[in-house]
């Protein structure tokens, strides 16, 4: 498919119908529009103490939470939160507080703070990692490993073999270390080359889709060879960003256009999708009310209904800027799996809370209990996560 606008029957398709129609079905008693707020808390019947636990479990397997140390004890609250089921952990080179190396020191150091925390999982631990190449790379020469090309670099390029060359590096590290899931590729189409987030970052393959998706193929088969999951990101699309979403409220309402789902609709049709990141961005051309991650407009409607995408989609950091300007966490957790995210990632990055999954299980389990979220839509996220998981 050539750049331009989606297909009408793509975004008509009555496959999409479907889909949406299932998913409200099950989460009858707690759908909202894409312009409500959550409802007020309904009586439900008491939980037996091991019902809630096993909800627990559940909810906490649904998280990804980023922690501060280059190595860990059994009386870190990180491993005591993996024994009790935590889904996954997210790595960082550098602390954004602190300004000090966080996970990262050296490829033996990482490698052992990996394995420990694995071990200390009783189920198969995401460890992950935002490595996309360039400036956008955990692993680096400031911590021994190689250096590496940035996407917009690759896309330059535009060589099949020399981009699956470029891959074979990034995953090499990936998988000495133990990573399992990268957020990577960016398939953003790079429509505006000064965008703080995309642009000038070198993290775009192209503002050309065919580029993209060739580049992007490539990247994701080399991972699928290596037994690593990938991300497409930033659904649905923030190549045109002004702003971080990371830092500040990011609105593409005027800027966006529909040739930015392509990369996305046609790497889902060839079966080159592990999973989807949802952007914290504004897009009211979309949905005049939320954020696109927090939206049931994109993810529910557009992504799984109108692209067909029936795997886990993934959240960016719940704790941005742009959420936690406007969402307290409480409710942005809410809106975020009515919309129907399935992996919450909180990279304890812009503000550090060791007590943030305890807050979450909180929040999750008095949405079930209250009636305002139901356990089937839980369980329905636990089965498409579970997809992400490395293989024993």
């Amino acid at each position: 498919m050539t750049s331009g606008a989606l297909p009408r029957r793509l975004l008509l398709a009555a496959a999409g119908s479907t889909a949406v129609a299932a998913l409200t079905a099950c989460e009858s008693s707690t759908a909202t529009s894409s312009g409500s707020r959550p409802t007020a808390p309904s009586t439900s019947s008491p939980r037996s103490p091991r019902d809630e636990a096993d909800l627990r479990r559940k909810v906490a397997s649904l998280l990804v939470v980023g922690f501060r140390g280059d190595w860990v004890d059994r009386n870190d609250w990180i491993i005591k939160a993996i024994r009790n089921g935590l889904g996954g952990v997210i790595l960082f080179d550098q602390d954004l507080e602190t300004r000090s190396a966080r996970n990262i020191r050296s490829p033996g150091q990482v490698t052992a703070l990996v394995k420990t925390l694995k071990e200390s999982s009783p189920g198969r631990l995401i460890v992950s990692i935002d490595q996309e190449g360039g400036r956008t790379s955990r692993l680096n020469p400031s911590n021994g490993f190689p250096v590496t090309r940035s996407e917009a670099e690759v896309g330059a390029m535009d060589s099949p073999p020399a981009t699956r060359d470029w891959a074979q590096g990034l995953v090499a590290s990936l998988t000495e270390i133990g990573v399992n899931l990268n957020y990577a590729p960016v398939v953003d189409l790079n429509t505006n080359p000064e965008s703080r987030a995309i642009g000038r970052l070198g993290r775009s393959f192209s503002a050309d889709p065919d580029v993209v998706v060739r580049n992007a193929s490539e990247e994701i088969q080399v991972h699928r060879a290596a037994g690593v999951k990938t991300s497409l990101k930033h659904f649905p699309g923030s190549g045109s960003a002004a702003g971080n979403t990371d830092f500040e409220v990011v609105d593409v309402s005027s800027t966006w256009k529909r040739s930015e789902l392509e990369p996305f609709q046609r790497l889902i049709q060839a079966g080159l999708t592990d999973s989807v990141m949802a952007a914290h961005v504004l897009n009211s051309q979309l949905d005049p009310t939320y954020p696109a991650s927090l939206s049931p407009t994109v993810v529910t409607d557009l992504l799984r209904g109108q692209l067909g995408w029936r795997g886990p989609v993934v959240s960016d950091d719940m704790q941005a800027v742009a959420i936690t300007r406007r969402y307290g966490s409480a409710e942005a957790v809410a809106l975020a799996l009515r919309a129907g995210l399935d992996l919450l990632v909180f990279a304890n990055q812009q503000e550090y809370d060791p007590d943030i999954v305890d807050k979450t299980l909180d929040t999750v389990v008095g949405l079930v209990r209250s009636g305002q979220l139901t356990e089937a839509r839980i369980d329905q996220s636990v089965a498409r996560v579970d997809a992400l998981r490395p293989k024993r």
